[in-house]
């Protein structure tokens, strides 16, 4: 068996639509926030999947990031979910932030961190000067 990060199962190999669904719902309900990436938050894959790991490690937020390139039904299954086409994809309790672009934008504008902290998510706080 495959394991992700911390030591919890990957998703599996194959998967039938209703299953992956299933499979996307539990992650969501049992992490505040879930980051679906191309590779892991350790060694990201590609740039845009990268810039988000940047930005949640800068925030100090944790989360669970989920190799989509793992497994192809994940990877169709996300973007069915979302309804969004792209991989990267961030949720926060549950509910869908966007991708690369949104949450850059919304970090500078400190609206990442204004909705993580009306979520309840811990985020540390910046430095002064």
């Amino acid at each position: 068996m495959r394991v992700a990060r911390l030591g919890q199962p990957a998703a599996p190999e194959r998967m039938t639509a209703m299953s992956i669904e299933q499979f996307i719902d539990n992650e969501l309900k049992g992490n505040d926030v879930v980051l679906f990436m191309k590779g892991t938050p350790q060694f990201p894959m590609c740039g845009f999947s990268g810039q988000i790991v940047q930005i949640l490690d800068y925030l100090g937020v944790p989360y669970k990031g989920l190799n989509v390139l793992e497994n192809d039904d994940l990877r169709s299954g996300i973007k069915n979910y979302s309804n969004w086409p792209t991989i990267p994809q961030l949720y926060v309790k549950g509910e869908f932030v966007g991708g690369c672009d949104i949450v850059r934008e919304m970090f500078q504008a400190g609206e990442l961190q204004s909705l993580l902290k009306e979520k309840g998510v811990p985020v540390k706080e910046a430095a002064q000067a």
